[in-house]
């Protein structure tokens, strides 16, 4: 492969996990032609932890990172922020498949959610940062409850233990009666996602990574060693890992196999001590919709003060852009899904609004390779970017130095995506598949 990046990242609205921490120091740009023994591209969580895992790996080694933007800013810092150990596939009833498959995932979600810990611990971040404390399948209608009853016998036959909740135990936790009933799963963490990979960033500069932000890559070729060039700056490296999500199309591969899909969020502003004494329940909570296409919501309790983070609605955007107006017409339905949960909080706005951008196959497999000599990737999380992200990060490094896992096997064995229908027809499909499953969520929306 040699040429020009075919497009750059564009992230719509601020990212609001970012938006509540301090101003992060001033970037450093790629000024320069430099060497390194690896290149890294993209500064998420796939990212971060590859550089990471080859810090471990080489330590004698040149770790060279560049990033397109601030790390934060980018769709690491714009998910709903939960490393999520069980199945979750976004295209099922209730997230579980084939009893084989899900044991398989599970152990590999485990294995980056473990990674992520491994990280945490070694820059001492917060529990604000990452906190292992699980998380609740929330249901508010027969719908969901049935969902949760059905997801409930399947992680019985995982022999995974859960705890099914009612509706008063949901109300302690959450201070609104909304829901009728929840599955909690003790395996998950909850993380603050832009100040997760801000810490790991920082934490990696005491290790040989250099860091390079505000620096998109604008054309990946080789010519013996790979040349990446940015506005300002080249860097020359022997091996490169590549992630960066679906934009691995815009680099030149699996044109027609990857699907690129927004969601939206919406966080409300700092409540009132006396908003959170009419909420009640507890300070910080995380609920994943009982369907699939439902709502998320999150209470958090830190940076930035008492909020809680709606978020909801899902569109299909080849283009790995949207229009004008599409954060705005989606948090139309936050609001509408916020003011049914807590009518106790009427009056309480939202002070960020954004959208972040998923790559997802038809047959929910990741891309993890070497794609060239000496050109990895690690993209295609399937909507679970900060666990998938991870693993794929820490894997693509370790299979670049001839470190075999189990998930390193089952990456290698796992068909490529499935190619995709004509533009036109995959947009239409997937619109249409997307609003029937949204509007099939009922309450759950």
């Amino acid at each position: 492969m040699a040429g020009r990046v075919a497009r750059l990242p564009k992230d719509p609205g601020p990212a609001g996990w970012n938006a509540l921490l301090p101003a992060a120091p001033a970037p450093v740009s790629l000024e320069a032609r430099i060497t390194a023994d690896w290149l890294v591209i993209g500064a998420g969580f796939a990212g971060l932890a590859a550089a990471y895992r080859l810090a471990q790996l080489c330590p004698g080694d040149r770790v060279a990172v560049l990033e397109a933007t601030r790390v934060g800013q980018g769709p690491a810092g714009r998910n709903s922020g939960f490393m999520i150990d069980l199945p979750h596939d976004l295209a099922s009833d209730n997230y579980g498949g084939a009893l084989a498959a899900d044991l398989a995932q599970t152990a590999d979600n485990r294995r980056g959610v473990g990674f992520a810990e491994e990280m945490a611990r070694t820059f001492g971040m917060t529990a604000e940062a990452f906190s292992k404390t699980g998380k609740i399948n929330g249901a508010a209608s027969p719908r969901g409850d049935a969902h949760n009853q059905d997801f409930a016998r399947h992680l019985s036959a995982m022999n995974e233990p859960f705890e099914m909740l009612d509706a008063d135990r949901m109300r302690e936790i959450t201070g609104t009666g909304y829901y009728t009933s929840g599955l909690f799963t003790p395996g998950a963490a909850v993380v603050q996602p832009a100040l997760f990979v801000r810490s790991l960033a920082a934490g990696l500069a005491s290790n040989r990574v250099s860091l390079f932000e505000n620096s998109p890559v604008t054309s990946l070729k080789r010519a013996g060693d790979w040349i990446a060039e940015t506005p300002s700056g080249q860097v020359t490296a022997p091996k490169v890992i590549l992630a960066v999500n679906g934009h691995l199309q815009s680099f030149g591969h699996m044109a027609g196999q990857l699907m690129h899909v927004f969601t939206y969020a919406s966080m409300t502003r700092r409540l009132t001590r006396e908003e959170c004494a009419r909420l009640g329940g507890n300070e910080n909570w995380g609920l994943t919709p009982a369907d699939p296409l439902g709502t998320t919501v999150r209470r958090i309790s830190g940076t930035g003060g008492d909020r809680i983070v709606i978020r909801n609605r899902f569109t299909f955007d080849p283009s790995m852009e949207v229009p004008d107006g599409r954060v705005a017409s989606a948090g139309r339905d936050h609001d509408r899904s916020f003011a049914a949960r807590f009518p106790m909080l009427k009056g309480v706005g939202m002070e960020y609004r954004w959208g972040g951008r998923l790559c997802l196959s038809r047959n929910n497999v990741q891309v993890v390779g070497e794609l060239e000599p000496g050109l990895w990737t690690a993209c295609c999380q399937n909507g679970l970017g900060t666990a998938k992200g991870t693993l794929a990060g820490m894997i693509a490094a370790e299979a670049a130095n001839g470190v075999i896992s189990e998930a390193w096997s089952r990456m290698k064995k796992a068909a490529a995506p499935k190619k995709l229908p004509p533009d036109m027809i995959a947009r239409a499909g997937a619109t249409a598949r997307l609003r029937w499953g949204e509007w099939r969520a009922g309450a759950e929306l």
